[in-house]
């Protein structure tokens, strides 16, 4: 049977101008079982559209991981590191995650506790939620109606790791339910209705392109430092209301508190990305880790008149940096412009972790999680309590680095 592909379907927020060739549901084929050419056809589709989604799809931890490492066949290990996110307590990322012990490169995120289930004798899951990273949090008589984006991001370590070129999602058991409204808080009105416990995405590509003339000059031009160990040392930090970043009251942990570190292993990378088979430039920076922003001058002959910092720049006053970013950023994640996916039980998607970022969204409350504990599943999960969605997550860390802008692509556009 031939591989057929159809669009996503959006929600009525969505522009379906910005949304042409962004993601694509696949049909007709087991993606636990691809043949080498099937394999092929699947890679060019997933760089072209960004996301890629299976439904119906039945997948074991070993059959995710074998998938997730055929776009990048000498990565071997989980993006953060295998089994790094239970040592590291102080991460930000520790509660989240929870490692299935024959398979470490596949993570077991959700809600809930699961006993026996792949290995784990027993797993506390816990959905995150905005009132435990935010500065301010949504008034707790409105929170099972409204919520907002927990954190924009990019799957990476950002410290010695490089970023996984690919993600993926399995749903094994989800929620079910009315739906939430976004707010953004931030002064704008924005709002967004989103299904309970949605994933959502924007496009880098789509941050990129929309960016006026002089902050696609900066782009193009620009790198960012990462701080060494971003997730233990933004872990005092408050992120914003968005969820697109920190804010700056100086709660980072400063270098002598941070786990032992390498000056050789901290991470800068171009602000963007470009796509191995459309060649498209992708703004992908992770705001919540950024602490320096290098811009270089110029090109000999670039018309200067209006453009911000012709003569270069190192910024390193953390709130300019990320008040650039943010302006930079925060025109992509308006509601026109986020897919927000209505998961169901046994949809796998894919998603081209070097072309969006991503946000877990969502709140539960106590009569949800009874109501949706006992839904059925093809995988045994043994004894499962208080158990509102269950997930598993692959990402390998690349073999490579991300490639910049081109020479060509400097001239074009600064």
């Amino acid at each position: 049977m031939a591989i057929e592909v159809a669009p996503l379907p959006l929600p009525p927020s969505a522009d379906p101008t910005k949304f042409v060739n962004f993601g694509r549901e696949v049909k007709g084929v087991n993606p636990g079982s691809l043949t080498p050419e099937q394999f092929q056809e699947i890679r060019e589709l997933l760089f072209k559209h960004d996301a890629l989604l299976f439904r119906n799809a039945d997948l074991t931890p070993e059959q995710q991981y074998l998938l997730t490492k055929a776009f990048d066949p000498a990565s071997e290990s989980y993006g953060h590191g295998n089994n790094k996110t239970g040592e590291t307590k102080k991460s930000i990322l520790h509660p989240d995650l929870k490692t299935i012990p024959r398979q470490p490169q596949v993570q077991l995120i959700g809600n809930g506790t699961v006993y026996d289930h792949e290995g784990l004798a027993e797993a506390k899951l816990k959905h995150p939620h905005h009132r435990t990273f935010h500065k301010t949090a949504i008034p707790e008589e409105d929170d099972l109606n409204f919520t907002r984006f927990y954190r924009w991001h990019i799957d990476a370590a950002l410290y010695d790791l490089s970023p996984p070129m690919v993600t993926t999602l399995y749903g094994l058991k989800v929620p079910a339910g009315h739906t939430q409204t976004i707010r953004y808080d931030d002064g704008t009105g924005d709002e967004l209705e989103v299904p309970l416990g949605t994933t959502a995405f924007v496009s880098g590509h789509t941050m990129f392109e929309i960016l006026p003339e002089e902050l696609k000059s900066v782009a193009v031009r620009g790198k960012v430092q990462y701080a060494p160990h971003p997730y233990v040392w933004m872990a005092p930090a408050h992120a914003m209301s968005t969820g697109l970043g920190i804010e700056t009251e100086n709660l980072e942990l400063p270098a002598s508190e941070l786990p032992a570190w390498d000056k050789e292993k901290i991470k800068t990378y171009p602000l963007l990305w470009k796509n191995p088979v459309t060649n498209n430039l992708h703004f992908q920076v992770h705001p919540c880790g950024v602490q320096t922003l290098i811009i270089d001058p110029l090109p000999a002959g670039t018309k200067r008149e209006g453009a911000l910092y012709p003569e270069g720049a190192h910024l390193t006053d953390l709130k300019e940096v990320r008040e650039l970013i943010y302006k930079m950023q925060r025109p992509a994640i308006a509601p026109p412009l986020v897919y927000p996916h209505d998961w169901s039980e046994k949809d796998l998607v894919l998603f081209h972790n070097r072309g969006v970022l991503h946000s877990v969204v969502g709140a539960f409350a106590p009569d949800q999680v009874r109501a949706f504990h006992q839904a059925s599943t093809v995988r045994t999960f043994g004894d499962v309590h208080e158990l509102t969605d269950l997930v598993s997550q692959c990402n390998l860390a690349a073999s490579t680095e991300p490639v910049g802008p081109s020479e060509e692509d400097v001239k074009k556009y600064a």
